[in-house]
């Protein structure tokens, strides 16, 4: 009996953790990796390292040098292959990070093709391989599949114009830096989750001092519950025609700014002279690219070319694109191919053919193509994001609401800039207090004052 009681008192706390754990494994998969997961990938990975690396073909044979001393100092007759070294293994919240010097004779595009054997030789969910400087690489292990319930790390880049829109399938955050990377462009057929990653794109940066800029051609359906946060909305293309003319304009008067100070860009003028970075964000841009008469082909010409010459010209003034379409192509029109190639970043969720997954990474990151024509249709909010760097990821957006959206731009409406030369096209907002101290003006600009 004394046996039994024994057993029970023992078996019933075991079990109950077992039974905890593999709850855990399936609701919280972050509390299973760091108790279970992780410490026995730490294990597994330092067992089975040399061997794992020799197999997947990650080994060179060794200098002279170290031939010679093995052979006649360690008296071994026998000389192993070197794998990379071992620099750094750190654990995280969602995997493992393993820094690796890569010996002569290895490259990262090596490790890279390898890193789907390596996933299955350590058991964990992916593997992803960066270039930290040259000669190391970094491995970021995750332990379970992070874009299936998306949250955002705690600790966010921070940045002048940095904005965490997404989740990386490695675990950190993906991010729309304006100074690396101006200009982008954003596709996925409908019910993907291009809505959703735009309004996370919008929260973040109504807590910028930045101006943002709507068009929206669907009559405003989408950017209409931006406005307390807009500078200037079009929701027609009558609308965006005079908008996009304003917008160059604009554009023009920050570069007779610019040669008055003998300055490159607005960045490099004083703070109280310096104009506010503007955010243009389009909406179904093959709205501005439809016509159904003359008179509309004159409009979407001039349009196409004011948007070109943003693209090409509007950095160096803080003056930035983000377009949004299900598809962007030549077929579109006049110019299509043309502004395409001054949208630097790529995001792309699941579409509907081949040729529009090409269209958005086939000429920046080839073998990404075929990762956008995988994501699987019940999943939305993921999307393959790359740039001209030729490096690309999988992401995933969190889940924000419209009204949530709308909320978060409201309380940020006193960060509103005003700019006389959009001043025509912002859309009245009702407030309960006087206009300027509902959206306060920033300094003029000495160039449209």
């Amino acid at each position: 009996m004394t046996d039994i009681a024994t057993l029970w008192e023992v078996g019933l706390p075991l079990a109950g953790a077992a039974g905890g754990l593999g709850y855990a494994k399936f609701r919280a998969p972050q509390v299973f990796w760091l108790l279970v997961g992780l410490p026995v990938t730490r294990v597994r990975f330092a067992v089975t390292y040399h061997a794992t690396m020799d197999v997947c073909g990650l080994t060179v044979q060794p200098s002279r040098l170290r031939a010679f001393m093995v052979r006649n100092i360690a008296r071994r007759p026998d000389v192993q292959p070197v794998p990379p070294r071992i620099r750094r293994v750190r654990g995280t919240s969602t995997g493992l990070r393993v820094t690796l010097r890569l010996p002569a004779g290895l490259e990262p595009g090596d490790v890279m093709a390898a890193s789907e054997r390596l996933r299955h030789a350590w058991g964990v969910h992916s593997v992803n391989v960066t270039v930290t400087k040259p000669g190391f690489v970094e491995l970021r292990m995750t332990g379970y599949d992070v874009l299936n319930r998306v949250r955002m790390p705690r600790r966010r880049p921070a940045g002048l114009l940095v904005v965490p829109v997404a989740l990386r399938e490695d675990g950190t955050a993906f991010v729309r830096d304006y100074l690396k990377v101006p200009h982008a462009l954003t596709l996925g057929a409908n019910q993907t989750g291009k809505s959703m990653y735009q309004r996370n794109l919008v929260a973040g940066l109504a807590r910028l001092p930045v101006a943002l800029v709507g068009i929206d051609c669907k009559r405003g359906v989408e950017h209409r519950g931006y406005a307390p946060r807009l500078s200037a909305l079009a929701t027609t293309p009558e609308e965006a025609d005079g908008l996009l003319d304003a917008l160059v304009g604009e554009m023009e008067d920050r570069f007779d700014l610019l040669s008055d100070r003998g300055v490159a860009d607005i960045w490099a003028l004083p703070d109280d002279v310096r104009p506010a970075p503007v955010v243009v964000l389009v909406d179904e841009v093959a709205e501005l690219f439809l016509t159904a008469t003359k008179k509309d082909e004159e409009r979407r010409d001039r349009m196409v070319t004011q948007l070109i010459r943003l693209g090409q010209l509007a950095r160096a003034a803080g003056i930035f694109l983000e377009v949004c379409g299900q598809r962007f192509g030549s077929d579109l029109g006049k110019g299509a191919t043309a502004l395409r190639a001054q949208l630097t970043g790529r995001t792309v969720h699941r579409v509907n053919d081949k040729q529009t997954a090409e269209m958005g990474v086939g000429d920046i990151a080839p073998d990404a193509v075929v990762t956008v024509l995988t994501i699987p249709p019940d999943r939305p909010g993921i999307a393959v994001a790359g740039d001209t760097s030729g490096g690309w990821s999988r992401i995933r957006t969190p889940v924000l609401t419209a009204a949530e959206a709308a909320e978060i731009c409201a309380a940020h409406a006193h960060l509103t800039p005003y700019l006389p030369a959009l001043a025509a096209h912002r859309t009245a907002v009702p407030v309960s207090v006087e206009e300027p101290d509902a959206a306060p003006l920033v300094k003029p600009n000495p160039a449209t004052a």
